[in-house]
């Protein structure tokens, strides 16, 4: 599973049933930077719109109430749902991923407590059409050891392979591409390039 820095603070939820109760609008609010621990695992990491995702984690504090929900950095949130922890703190359930949810971002899945305070959050997961491709904006970095590398707009880190003519350290690039869950990478998130393009201006 991918590890992703702690400091991204921010998610927008999109509508998710985690629990099946229903938290009022007024738990709309951005994540401050925190010590947010790491939601353990989700499964699977990529899939299409109404992708159904077990999550499961024992490590986060133990609260009255726990909420849960899928959303994108930089953004707002609204809580939607929420559940009771275990005995032990273990929290575990299946998610939808919504039919709103974008190809050309992340999602990420966040735990906050019962004042809406994030206390956890997961790898990317990433959402993929139909057919399979998804969509991501960025930079050409230098970070890649044995593939070509590139950080999105969240910063997330991707490593490249397939089409990559013409692509180069630095480039802002657009790229078409499928998700690849085994490569020799051994970095980031690995993309299958099917085509590139410059951003637009």
């Amino acid at each position: 599973m991918i590890q992703i820095a702690r400091s991204i603070v921010a998610t927008t939820l999109f509508t998710i049933c985690f629990f099946s109760i229903a938290v009022p609008a007024e738990g709309q609010r951005r994540v401050a930077p925190d010590s947010l621990r790491m939601i353990q695992e989700i499964e699977p990491l990529h899939g299409t719109r109404g992708t159904l995702v077990t999550v499961y984690t024992e490590n986060l504090p133990l609260q009255a109430k726990v909420h849960v929900g899928v959303g994108a950095t930089r953004t707002g949130f609204e809580a939607l749902s929420e559940g009771e922890q275990g005995m032990w703190g273990e929290v575990s359930g299946t998610i939808a991923i919504p039919e709103t949810a974008p190809y050309d971002r992340a999602l990420l899945i966040v735990a906050f407590d019962a004042i809406f305070a994030p206390i956890g959050l997961s790898d990317p997961f990433h959402v993929t059409r139909s057919d399979g491709t998804l969509q991501r904006t960025g930079r050409i970095t230098e970070e890649g050891v044995e593939c070509l590398a590139m950080r999105d707009e969240d910063e997330f880190l991707y490593t490249l392979v397939g089409n990559l003519d013409g692509l180069s350290e630095g480039d802002p690039v657009v790229v078409e591409a499928r998700y690849v869950e085994v490569s020799a990478c051994q970095q980031g998130t690995t993309l299958e390039v099917i085509e590139s393009r410059p951003p637009p201006s």
